[in-house]
């Protein structure tokens, strides 16, 4: 049975009917789907709130038990995992998430559940560059020279990535890995990952390091400066198929620390998992499906197949303090 199932009853509306506050740093028209079926489905009225997740972290914090929040939904491992260690999430337990979503995407203490994924992989001009870097440690090498477009460190795509490097291959080479790409930077770095891939378009970089949901996204509509005749010379690399694969950034939520509508919240994230749900996060916004078995968009599957980096996040999360050091040391800003 799917969550969606589960969901869909008169009674359990009837019974159930309520309220549901979100606090949500995703921007998306595309999530509004999300919502309204949630209501259809159950009855539950959801209240938003919607800022980057710094932000709404610090008025978690602030409004303390206070807090009208029931769910906090985010990007990125680096904010669930801040989230947690500012004391704003509280464990769940469902049989539902446990069983639909992947161990690998979890918190170990059931306060955060990823729900989708995008791939960082690797984009290079065809033109250019005859033998592009197969895996992340080869953007380091020095062949790559004044070629690599990538955003600064403080963006949590590129701390999370750090953070998986030290966990696959150690401290050390994920030092050297940081000095190296710094060592090959084509330009400081500037802008979001879409500017990383019009980079490529206009000349200044020979390879970019961007989420696949920024070219998927050119992919379904239109992107300036991404049109199809500008992505025609741009190739791309799903990096470490033959290592530990390609690294997931990851969307999620959980629960808030003080949730009025604790039950109302647990539903919500149970419904994120059903196959419903899933199918709009690839088809409304480019992004991978958190639970196996469900279909891709066009777009996304326009990428091609390839094999994820399996490792556990929660064991990534610990890194990222240590990946912040460590781009403070090679100078990386």
């Amino acid at each position: 049975m799917t969550a969606v199932s589960s969901l869909a009853t008169a009674a359990y509306a009837e019974s159930h009917a309520g309220e549901l506050n979100l606090y949500s740093s995703r921007h998306y028209d595309t999530d509004e789907r999300l919502y309204s079926d949630f209501t259809d489905l159950t009855g539950i009225t959801i209240n938003r709130i919607e800022a980057n997740a710094d932000e709404l972290i610090a008025r978690l914090e602030a409004e303390g038990m206070n807090s009208p929040a029931d769910v906090l939904l985010t990007v990125d491992t680096s904010r669930l995992v801040r989230a947690k260690n500012a004391g704003v999430l509280q464990s769940v337990d469902s049989d539902m998430l446990e069983a639909r979503v992947p161990e690998n995407l979890q918190d170990a203490d059931n306060q955060w559940y990823g729900f989708s994924q995008r791939a960082r992989i690797i984009y290079y001009d065809k033109a250019e560059v005859d033998n592009p870097p197969l895996t992340y440690l080869d953007l380091a090498d020095p062949t790559y020279e004044g070629q690599v477009c990538i955003r600064s460190s403080t963006n949590t795509y590129n701390q999370t990535l750090l953070a998986s490097i030290i966990e696959n291959h150690g401290e050390e080479a994920a030092t050297a890995w940081a000095q190296g790409v710094v060592n090959n930077f084509a330009r400081d770095p500037q802008g979001g990952d879409t500017d990383q891939l019009r980079g490529i378009v206009s000349g200044e970089c020979d390879i970019a390091v961007s989420n696949t949901y920024y070219f998927a996204r050119a992919i379904r509509r239109d992107v300036d400066g991404l049109s199809a005749e500008d992505r025609e010379n741009i190739g791309w690399i799903f990096p470490a198929q033959s290592a530990e694969g390609t690294h997931m950034n990851l969307s999620g939520g959980g629960v808030t620390a003080h949730a009025p509508n604790r039950e109302n919240a647990i539903l919500f994230l149970e419904y994120l998992t059903s196959d419903q749900a899933q199918q709009y996060f690839s088809a409304g916004n480019d992004e991978y499906p958190a639970v196996a078995g469900v279909g891709l968009a066009p777009s996304v599957a326009a990428m091609g197949m390839f094999r994820p980096d399996a490792v556990n996040l929660t064991d990534v999360a610990e890194n990222l303090p240590t990946a912040q050091r460590i781009f403070n040391q090679v100078g990386w800003e």
